[in-house]
């Protein structure tokens, strides 16, 4: 005897080893957001209690496959004789194989039928096996187990996955045909149409004489046959169905890279239910209110700012989309003037500008060595001389790429790499139009840049999405604190904002936020991120297949979801500005114009970082006769010169030096034969102006070398005073030349090849 036969699981094992091919994502709350179809090979919903299977279908199955289910002990001998005298005379006959034996073929392979039938020792075995569940088993859990075990048609398993396929509910609510329809499909699961239709007519008709003490036969199967062909053709169960599909497949990525073991019930995310219900809402809203101008998708990301959990994922619009599948989170696309307050950022820390520095928003055409780079404005105006606050709130084209320029194209692509951004194209492949927003990036990484700078410039990536106990990695210090206060004080202006927006722009909210909109070239793509006290929310709004929007701005787009998600995290949650940081300091200040009695700005309270504060800044008649096309080596030098802080009152007009040797762009070649005391470079500095430099000036003076390394930026003093001598080193480096004070006179850029010679 088979040791198998003695060793049936119990109705326990057998339901703890049932795995469903459906996952279910939960959020944080423990709601189901998302079930998720996670076998491909076979179709199986979740484990169903007899309780919660229709009457009528255990009925059905009763009277179509083991009439005496109730009163044998596991082998029908009456049905075994009436198939032994049929299969003697050689009629036909149904077979004498109970529900209670084809479970045991269904526990057990040994004793389940091959494509020629079972062999005389597996009905043998199958009969002993049966017997020995109907000891050890209730009729109930006998039942229970067949009705979720029972392949039925094609990949789908057991009661639940058919119910939901073919008739689009639950188990508990199938009529006496569709439980008619189901019944003939345990005999013959992949038969034709019409074959299961003329046996589930005979089961319906059974069981209308059970149900109504009538003579079986007497009942017109038209009806059923015609839903027969409606079921058997019905595919009513999606692979994938909830608020959160896109989210969904991410966690459960996730899930199997780690190889955790999964909880009974179901995967708890960090997504919060209200929050994404509230987001999706507010995407398909405001969609159809954009209806006619050629707009279909939309995505939303809200990251927890201490956590770094993501709490919303709206991958698209849904059924508003054509492209529903793209997960518009992870799509790369051109975030326009969104990167616009990460170079300001950068020009704060470096000392090259103050939110009070004047930059002149006009044409300008600057030479790029594959031409001349002409920069525009949104509404193609220009505004004049425009303080750094105001050029950055209005988002103002020309001046952010005037800033790029004196930070350069190199440092400004390292300083968004460690933000995270994952830019696919080097530094000279973007050039000048890195500041517009030229380089393709996620939604997903974007508004986690953003979050770093409503941590105090603190970078961390995304928490993992499944696990809310993950611990959370070591913070970057990407922005210092004092330029990340400094920008979202900016961001969060309205009076700053206003020059493009306007005073009633939808940006302004009742309670403390920063934000950002950009729109990238042809309306392709339009964006509004930004942060409050606990949230950093990005709304992306364009089209998955790359077509432009009529008419769609990120005002108009993006900004009336980011706002309306933004007031609904703050409904019952207050959001205050954050404390100024150590290190920065508030001053009034005036702005001055070359032109008696034109204002440029009105006088205001600014923040500084420490050290780079003024109370006047004004512009000299030589900047306002500059001319505008200049080429991108020199444009910062002119360009400071234009903003020099003039002096209060009580002070005179501030000396400059210029850097006289190495012209910017001069390529050095380190030859290995020559000594390296005869490869040092004289570096010399000049007065820029017509002034000699005195003792005391030219001893002031500082040489740094700025080298850009793949994951920092390294700067050291390499001399002192107006000449100096240098022994160069292979890379490319920025060489300023600033004073004691640290203020910044002149700067270039320059490369050495070959190996380095060690002093």
């Amino acid at each position: 005897m088979p040791l198998g036969t003695w060793a049936l699981p119990s109705p326990q094992e057998v339901r703890g080893s049932f795995v469903p091919s459906e996952t279910y994502i939960l959020s944080r709350e423990g709601q189901v957001l998302q079930r998720l179809r996670t076998d491909r090979q076979v179709r199986r919903g979740q484990w169903v209690a007899l309780s919660d299977v229709s009457p009528a279908l255990r009925l059905a199955l009763v009277v179509s496959e083991d009439q005496r289910f109730y009163a044998h002990s596991g082998v029908d001998w009456k049905a075994v004789s009436a198939a032994a005298w049929a299969n003697l005379w050689h009629s036909k006959t149904r077979g004498a194989s109970t529900i209670t034996m084809q479970l045991a073929g269904l526990l057990d392979e040994d004793w389940r039928a091959s494509s020629q039938g079972r062999s005389v020792g597996q009905k043998l075995g199958q009969a002993l096996a049966a017997t020995q569940l109907e000891r050890n088993w209730r009729k109930d859990e006998i039942l229970e187990a067949y009705l979720n075990l029972l392949p039925f048609r094609g990949e789908l398993v057991g009661v639940d996955a058919l119910s939901r396929t073919l008739f689009g509910k639950a188990p508990h609510g199938l009529d006496d045909v569709e439980s008619a329809i189901t019944a003939a499909l345990v005999r013959g699961p992949n038969a034709g149409a019409e074959v299961v239709a003329q046996r589930a007519c005979g089961v319906w008709q059974a069981l209308q004489a059970q149900l109504h003490a009538e003579q079986p036969g007497g009942r017109d199967c038209s009806m059923v046959q015609w839903r027969t062909a409606q079921a058997l053709r019905a595919r009513l169960w999606p692979a994938t169905e909830g608020i959160a599909p896109h989210w969904a497949q991410r966690v459960w990525a996730e899930v199997r890279a780690a190889q955790p073991p999964e909880p009974e019930g179901g995967l708890r995310s960090t997504l919060s239910a209200p929050i994404q219900r509230l987001a999706l809402a507010s995407v398909q809203r405001h969609l159809r209110e954009l209806q006619g101008r050629h707009v279909e998708d939309a995505a939303v990301v809200v990251l927890d700012n201490q956590s770094a959990q993501v709490l919303a994922w709206v991958g698209s619009s849904g059924s508003l989309s054509q492209a529903g599948e793209v997960d518009g989170v992870l799509a790369w696309r051109q975030p326009g003037s969104t990167l616009k307050p990460f170079l300001y950022a950068q020009a704060l820390d470096e000392r090259r500008l103050t939110a009070a520095s004047l930059l002149e928003d006009s044409a300008a055409q600057i030479a790029t060595p594959t031409g001349l780079y002409i920069p525009q404005n949104y509404d193609r105006r220009f505004k004049g001389w425009v303080s750094t606050r105001l050029a950055l709130a209005a988002s103002l084209n020309v001046p952010a790429v005037r800033t790029l320029v004196m930070v350069t194209p190199d440092a400004f692509f390292l300083q968004l790499r460690r933000l995270g951004l994952p830019l696919r194209e080097s530094a000279g492949f973007y050039g000048y139009s890195l500041a517009l927003g030229s380089a393709e990036v996620p939604l997903l990484h974007l508004t986690n840049a953003y979050r770093a700078l409503a941590n105090g410039g603190r970078y961390t990536a995304v928490a993992p999405a499944w696990s809310a106990a993950a611990a959370p990695e070591e913070a970057l210090q990407a922005v210092s604190p004092q330029a990340a206060f400094v920008v979202g004080d900016i961001l969060a202006d309205a009076q700053a904002r206003a020059a493009t927006f306007g005073l009633d722009s939808v940006l302004g909210t009742r309670f403390w936020t920063a934000v950002k909109t950009g729109t990238s070239k042809d309306m392709r793509d339009n964006w509004a991120v930004g942060w409050s006290q606990h949230y950093t929310v990005g709304v992306w709004v364009g089209n998955a297949s790359g077509a432009a929007m009529h008419g769609v701005s990120g005002s108009s787009g993006a900004a009336p979801i980011w706002a309306d998600i933004m007031a609904g995290l703050h409904a019952q949650k207050p959001s205050s500005a954050p404390a100024a940081p150590a290190g920065v300091q508030r001053q009034r200040v005036r702005f001055v114009s070359a032109n008696p009695g034109q204002t440029l700005e009105p006088a205001r309270e600014e923040w500084f970082l420490e050290g780079t504060q003024s109370a006047v800044f004004a512009i000299s008649k030589e900047a306002v006769s500059a001319g505008a096309v200049m080429s991108s080596d020199t444009y910062h030098i002119e360009n400071e010169h234009r903003q020099a802080k003039a002096a209060t009152e009580k002070s005179t007009s501030p000396w400059r030096a210029r850097i006289a040797q190495p012209v910017s762009g001069t390529v050095l070649a380190l030859d290995p034969d020559i000594p390296p005391q005869h490869q040092r470079l004289q570096l010399q500095a000049h007065p820029a102006g017509p002034a000699e430099m005195t003792q005391t000036q030219s001893r002031s003076l500082r040489w740094q070398l700025v080298t850009h390394q793949p994951q920092q930026v390294l700067r050291r003093e390499i001399g002192r005073g107006n000449r100096v001598e240098w022994l160069p080193w292979p890379g490319r480096h920025r060489l300023e030349l600033r004073d004691a004070t640290g203020r910044l006179h002149d700067s270039v850029e320059l490369e050495v090849r070959g190996a380095g010679a060690r002093e």
